[in-house]
C-alpha cells in the first residue's frame, strides 16, 4: 500500500466515522466493533492471501500420501489462521 492509499484509507475511516457519530444517534461502543470487525477482517485477508498459493501448493503435494493433513492445519502453520474461501466476498 503507498502512502497515498494509506491517506486516503485513513481520511475515509475517519470521514466515515464521523458521518456514525453525527447522523446515526449511535453511540461509540455501538459502532466500534463492527468497524473494528471488519478492519481486522482487511487485514486478515490480505495477510491470508499473502500465503495462500504457498498453502494449496502443500496441500496439493501431499494430497493422498501419508503426509496428507487438512488444508486448514497448513494454513494455521504457514499464516497462523486459517479463511476458508467465499465465494463473491472480498474487501482487499
Amino acid at each position: 500500500m503507498t502512502n497515498k492509499q494509506l491517506k486516503n484509507l485513513k481520511d475515509t475511516l475517519w470521514t466515515t466515522t464521523d458521518q456514525l457519530r453525527a447522523n446515526s444517534g449511535l453511540k461509540f461502543t455501538e459502532y466500534a466493533e463492527p468497524i473494528l470487525g471488519l478492519i481486522f477482517f482487511r487485514f486478515a485477508e490480505c495477510k491470508y492471501e499473502k500465503y495462500e498459493d504457498e498453502i494449496n501448493a502443500e496441500y496439493k503435494k501431499n494430497q493422498g500420501t501419508r503426509m496428507e493433513r487438512p488444508i486448514h492445519e497448513i494454513a494455521i502453520e504457514k499464516c497462523g489462521f486459517y479463511l476458508p474461501k467465499r465465494h463473491g466476498i472480498s474487501i482487499c
